[in-house]
């Protein structure tokens, strides 16, 4: 398999960007939305929401849900809103410097993928579904296409100088076997 070229690099990190940008305004209107919680009674939304949708309000599930919802605070949700905007932060700065090639942003979006792909591997295992293991796969993907990106520049880079004649070319490997009179 060749390595992908520029213009194609270019086109990925385009696709990775766009989409780190999508979930950073999706996690930021989250977060919105959990700030406009605050101060309401949140069961009193939930119930009316869960009753609009047609659910059965008698449903054991929505009971024990319906239940979850009343003990949330305010405090509670004021705290999810601030992780979410920080998420939300993460991935819109990734979004921004991969649109913008930076090298920062390759690295940060290698390692901050990456610290999801072991809890998302579990959570595959303990609850599969194709949704989960869609969005593995897609971070798995991300993640080895950026490492692959960043090997290939750093060795474009380098033989862009050994032309240029900035650093001298590595020494040539010596030849292992008889040696001919």
């Amino acid at each position: 398999m060749q390595p992908p070229t520029t213009a194609q690099e270019a086109r990925y990190l385009r696709w990775i960007a766009i989409l780190n940008l999508i979930k950073g305004i999706l996690l930021c209107l989250l977060a919105i939305g959990l700030l406009g919680f605050l101060h309401k009674d949140l069961e009193v939304i939930v119930r009316t929401w869960v009753s609009f949708l047609g659910f059965n309000m008698e449903g054991r599930h929505i009971v024990r849900f319906l239940a979850h919802v009343d003990r949330v605070t305010d405090k509670q949700l004021a705290e999810w809103s601030g992780i979410t905007f920080a998420l939300a932060g993460v991935f819109i700065a990734e979004g921004t410097g991969l649109l913008l090639r930076q090298k920062w942003a390759q690295y940060l979006t290698i390692t901050f993928t990456s610290s999801f792909i072991p809890i998302e591997i579990y959570e595959t295992h303990r609850h599969f579904g194709w949704m989960r293991l869609t969005v593995l796969f897609v971070n798995v993907v991300i993640v080895a296409f950026l490492a692959i990106l960043l090997v290939h520049e750093k060795k474009r880079s380098q033989q862009q100088l050994v032309v240029a004649g900035a650093v001298p070319p590595p020494p040539s490997q010596p030849t292992v076997g008889c040696e001919s009179a």
